[in-house]
């Protein structure tokens, strides 16, 4: 089955001009939903708009946005009235500068979509932007009206075809230190950083997404297959939530040991390292 396009329209870069078909990179089919039912009857429910004064049902062609501009006072527009708001980048993708993904941080990026050509005629355009960009290891900034929404977003080449990603807007994105300057500060023992380091370098691997299972998700369905059966669901025994740490020397030193390592951290804890050696006492009395 075909996947329908999220957007159609152009991809431009300077004169060269192709047409483009924009497609949803991740799905959402595999994931357990449930409906809502009347559990009296055991039918199914609908969603209906209340007149919030009237308190009666409103009809479907009777539905229009409206637009606030006072307490209650509202400017009504019609779904097509909204449609024909049209810029260049509702149909355009305007290749505006370009950048080496890796300068664009991480919180920014959005949502991936698939970039391919729309036709045979844009086939070989579509193949020279996509060989440029992979050549010169760079990407291209752009905006496209996604959704009712421009959006800035970033395009990069990806095997046959490219990579889109939608970027979010600066002003949407809380900076760090709004967060980050609660964090107290503390002097980290060198010998405890060094345990923790061999221990990430003990667990080190190559990124596999097919090793990732979503385990609630199966969780789901073992309840779903029990119920189906009219077994009981099955007893499911969640590990206690951790604690922190108490000595936190030990639990690394104890961490290295069950992932196979050698200790580097020699003698004793910090903490017994500072405390102040006892005083010999005297002679017996």
């Amino acid at each position: 089955m075909a996947v329908r396009p999220a957007w159609k329209g152009y991809l431009k870069l300077s004169l060269v001009t192709c047409g483009v078909e924009l497609s949803n990179a991740t799905t959402q089919n595999e994931k357990v939903s449930f409906r809502i039912l009347n559990k009296t009857t055991g039918n199914t429910v609908s969603r209906q708009y209340i007149d919030s004064v009237t308190g009666k049902p409103v009809d479907e062609k009777n539905e229009v946005k409206g637009y606030e501009i006072e307490d209650d006072q509202f400017l009504l527009f019609d779904e097509e009235e909204i449609d024909a708001v049209k810029i260049e980048s509702s149909h355009t993708l305007g290749l505006e500068s370009f950048v080496k993904k890796s300068e664009i941080e991480q919180i920014y990026l959005d949502t991936p979509y698939y970039l391919t050509p729309s036709d045979k005629v844009s086939l070989e355009a579509f193949s020279v932007i996509r060989d440029a960009l992979a050549e010169k290891k760079m990407a291209g900034l752009a905006r496209i009206v996604l959704y009712r929404r421009e959006r800035p977003v970033v395009i990069e080449a990806l095997g046959k075809g490219m990579l889109l990603t939608t970027l979010r807007y600066d002003r949407t994105v809380r900076q760090p230190d709004t967060v980050f300057d609660e964090i107290g500060k503390v002097a980290v023992d060198q010998e405890m950083t060094d345990l923790a380091a061999h221990i990430i370098d003990k667990k080190k691997g190559k990124f596999d997404p097919s090793k990732f299972d979503d385990r609630y998700e199966d969780a789901l369905l073992a309840l779903i297959k029990a119920k189906k059966s009219g077994k009981k669901p099955p007893v499911v025994s969640a590990a206690e939530p951790p604690s922190n740490v108490i000595n936190l020397f030990d639990a690394l030193k104890k961490s290295l040991a069950s992932e196979g390592g050698k200790s580097v951290a020699k003698g004793k804890s910090p903490a017994a390292r500072q405390r102040p050696a006892k005083k010999a006492s005297g002679g017996r009395r």
